[in-house]
């Protein structure tokens, strides 16, 4: 054994020979001398037990957060989709309603009919309907709607007819200008894809000077529109070598045709 050894095993002895000669109180107040110079490093540990279990409790929230911001995610999805069928069935409601006026105060006997088919190569030229001979329509009966003239029935079966739109080039329609002298014969014309077609109005006078937003109404000559039929309002003018034309935006928005009315006489 070692010099150093030795002094190092002297000292330890005489210090456990120094503390068993303590009594019963010396060594309490030892005891709690030693425990105060632990205390903090105790304290320290507890905070930090303390913190770990309150950082777990915060990541438990934050799951729990995440599991009630899915939720609400859903039912607002939910809520929206129920909000659109309700604005549905209101447009639906109005829609039928407004249609329904209409017909009441209507001059005109009027027979309700849906679009059946339209078929996008004559999207602008023809729409099939649900109604036929066995509900008094015939060939060249006028069909309209609350907003004015869609155009005029020509193949009829029992119960089914094929309608020829005013957007129809070969649909045409004796005219005069609201307000005016000035009458003409309007046609569709042939577009390309999905641009929208205009109405013109032909063989007006040169003076006409029509102005946007004035009314073209069906004249009543030819016999198969009766006058006062709302057609279209004018967007355009211009004079010709040996007439004027107007060219008319349709009073109709043929694209969203749903519901139409025959006219098969008057009240």
């Amino acid at each position: 054994m070692s010099r150093t050894s030795i002094i190092a095993l002297l000292i330890f002895g005489a210090l456990l020979g120094y503390l068993l000669s303590f009594g019963p109180d010396t060594t309490r107040k030892f005891q709690a001398g030693a425990y105060q110079l632990v205390a903090p490093f105790l304290t320290k540990g507890s905070g930090l037990q303390k913190q770990i279990t309150s950082v777990r409790t915060g990541l438990k929230s934050l799951e729990e957060l995440e599991k009630d911001n899915a939720g609400l995610q859903v039912e607002n999805r939910e809520l929206k989709a129920t909000n659109k069928a309700l604005r549905d069935v209101e447009h639906e409601v109005n829609r039928l309603r407004h249609a329904l006026n209409y017909r009441e105060r209507s001059v005109f006997k009027l027979v309700p009919a849906e679009i059946l088919t339209r078929d996008s190569s004559t999207w602008w030229r023809t729409v099939t309907i649900n109604r036929g001979k066995e509900d008094g329509v015939e060939s060249d009966m006028p069909v309209v709607t609350d907003e004015g003239l869609v155009g005029k029935t020509t193949t009829v079966s029992n119960n089914i007819s094929v309608v020829l739109l005013v957007s129809d080039e070969n649909c045409k329609v004796a005219a005069s200008i609201e307000g005016t002298r000035e009458q003409g014969i309007i046609s569709g014309e042939r577009v390309v894809g999905g641009l929208t077609p205009l109405l013109n109005l032909n063989f007006l006078s040169k003076q006409a000077n029509l102005q946007p937003g004035q009314k073209a109404l069906t004249s009543g000559v030819g016999g198969v529109f009766p006058p006062g039929l709302l057609i279209g309002v004018v967007k355009s003018f211009h004079a010709r070598e040996l007439d004027g034309q107007a060219q008319l935006n349709p009073a109709v928005d043929l694209s969203q045709l749903e519901d139409v009315f025959v006219v098969t006489g008057r009240k």
